[in-house]
């Protein structure tokens, strides 16, 4: 497969990317040539600057400079020209799809200063124009259409001729008016389209919307690139793949665990978790001797750290501690290792505090905890941790097996001393394919408003953070359908209904804590909000609630 080169005119300069997905494009004019190989393309340019002798009398009238930098683009596995859709795609007006994800890892941020008008670019060749050619071209447009008339051809924003006989006059009105509405606006019509099975539309909306988004752009046109990625992957039947792996290189543990411990960093998200979890925990075991915690996702152990130093620091002494780490390979791969890297981070710092500690290692997925894995014992007080996990077991809508409900009945048959929860304010489990996108847009638009006041946009680590944390959950929630939908968010209302029917009933939440955690949001902005509420606090940004926390026994 040949590679894709993109010429980018603003600032005179030429940016090389040896990859076949859609491109990062800077700058307000984009021109597109097609190079069958690296050294075509660098021959384009001479390293003074002035045109090489394979530069088309095109290239050789404009005055770019060489920047011959690589670029790695990486890209999520939901290309349309795999999955037989090619006979729909066969026209010879269409983009053929190249499914990157518009998350490019750029290995020099100077190739991003002008980010909010970076955009996601298809891998379609076009002629590189000045921008007086490109107002030309736009005029000649109008005439053309005035001409023609609707129903003939139409070259859009992209340079890409349509056939207007596939869509009928008030179709392509229609279609016209969504254009001008702007990217949300086209956004949501193609998600109607594809939830509509009217693939020649959302083919046409997909094209429009490949130059409108942008992975370091405003926070809506960072999630519209996601969301992009998860209406081409669902086209194109591939979204089963995606929330396993990247096409892209997979970044190393090292890089990951960095991504990670950004998003911990720039938003409340997670410590307000750990904060209102451990205040529940710490209050239910109070005065308690021998105490046991069960943590189903123990991820790096991080929480449970300014807990055992809050246990050293209890008058008469600290508790004997017995932490069971429930976790799988994906979070083996952060941190580098098995459960026992956690086992001796926590016991060090227990060393370090004088208190007495063990640590039990379960390698597995929540899905297949079994009562005898957790090795409870009768004289030690229980409390159980759900942190952000509870919504990836599925329900009864996705198998017989309710692993979801099944594994909080199994909990309550160990009469824990207090079970925490904390969920996505999200209901994307059970609704259908057009609300639970809408709902996801809303969530996630409000997610990365959160992050835009910490991160600059050009931020390279931001784009990175974005893309390996958060966007493969975006697409899973778009693209994919049954068991291989696994980000499953329900409102706590309906977490409440299962606690319920499971014999839970709600513990009350310190005073204490709340007040920390407000005093914790004061250190990050003025617009995220915290509210107490039947029971539960709800953490939000602006009028949106993101994330609930809330504790039973």
């Amino acid at each position: 497969m040949k590679s894709q080169y993109l010429l980018v005119s603003d600032e005179n300069y030429l940016t090389s990317y040896s990859s076949v997905q859609p491109s990062l494009v800077h700058g307000n004019s984009q021109g597109h040539y097609d190079v069958s190989s690296h050294e075509d393309a660098i021959s384009c340019c001479m390293p003074n600057g002035s045109p090489g002798p394979n530069c088309s009398d095109e290239i050789q009238g404009a005055n770019y400079t060489a920047c011959t930098s690589q670029l790695n683009y990486c890209t999520l596995d939901s290309s349309l020209s795999a999955r037989g859709m090619q006979s729909f795609y066969s026209s010879p007006s269409t983009h053929s799809y190249s499914s990157g994800s518009p998350v490019s890892q750029q290995d020099s941020a100077q190739h991003l200063h002008h980010s909010p008008d970076n955009t996601y670019g298809s891998t379609m060749g076009y002629s590189c124009l000045t921008n007086e050619e490109t107002n030309l071209r736009h005029k000649l447009q109008e005439l053309e259409r005035m001409m023609l008339g609707p129903d003939l051809e139409y070259r859009d924003n992209s340079g890409t001729m349509h056939d207007h006989g596939m869509f009928g006059p008030e179709t392509w009105r229609q279609m016209l008016e969504i254009q001008k509405g702007g990217m949300m606006q086209v956004l949501i019509a193609c998600a109607n389209a594809v939830a509509d099975d009217n693939l020649m539309l959302a083919e046409w909306l997909i094209n429009e919307l490949k130059q409108m988004v942008s992975v370091s752009g405003e926070p809506m046109e960072r999630v519209a690139a996601y969301m992009l990625e998860g209406l081409i992957a669902r086209l194109a039947s591939s979204g089963s793949t995606i929330y396993k792996s990247l096409r892209c290189k997979e970044p190393t543990s090292s890089d990951l665990l960095s991504y990670m411990h950004t998003l911990y960093e720039v938003c409340p998200y997670f410590k307000f978790a750990y904060m209102s979890a451990n205040g529940a925990i710490a209050e239910a075991l109070k005065g308690e001797v021998k105490v046991h915690i069960i943590d189903f996702q123990i991820a790096q152990g991080s929480q449970w750290i300014t807990l055992i130093q809050a246990l050293a620091a209890r008058p008469g002494g600290p508790p004997h501690v017995r932490i069971t780490g429930i976790d799988d390979a994906q979070s083996a791969h952060a941190r580098g290792g098995g459960l026992q890297l956690v086992g001796k981070r926590l016991l060090a710092v227990a060393k370090s505090c004088n208190v007495p500690f063990e640590f039990n290692p379960v390698a597995i997925s929540g899905c297949d905890v079994e009562l005898e894995m957790l090795e409870v014992r009768p004289d030690e007080a229980l409390a159980v941790n759900f942190p952000y996990q509870l919504h990836h077991m599925p329900d009864e809508s996705v198998s017989t097996c309710n692993h979801r409900d099944r594994l909080l009945r199994l909990v309550k048959s160990l009469s824990p001393k207090v079970v925490t929860l904390v969920e996505q304010e999200c209901n994307t489990n059970t609704a259908p394919f057009f609300p639970r996108f809408m709902e996801t847009l809303n969530y996630y638009t409000a997610m990365f408003e959160s992050i835009d006041v910490t991160l600059p946009r050009t931020d390279k680590k931001r784009i990175s953070t974005e893309q390996h944390c958060v966007a493969r959950d975006i697409v899973n929630i778009i693209a994919c359908e049954g068991a291989e939908r696994v980000e499953r968010h329900e409102l706590l209302d309906k977490w409440r209904a299962r606690l319920s029917m499971a014999g839970f009933r709600p513990y009350p939440l310190s005073s204490l804590v709340n007040s920390t955690i407000k005093t914790l949001l004061q250190s990050y902005c003025e617009h995220y909000t915290l509210e107490e509420r039947d029971g539960a606090l709800y953490l939000g940004w602006k009028n949106r609630n993101l994330v609930t926390s809330s504790a039973w026994w």
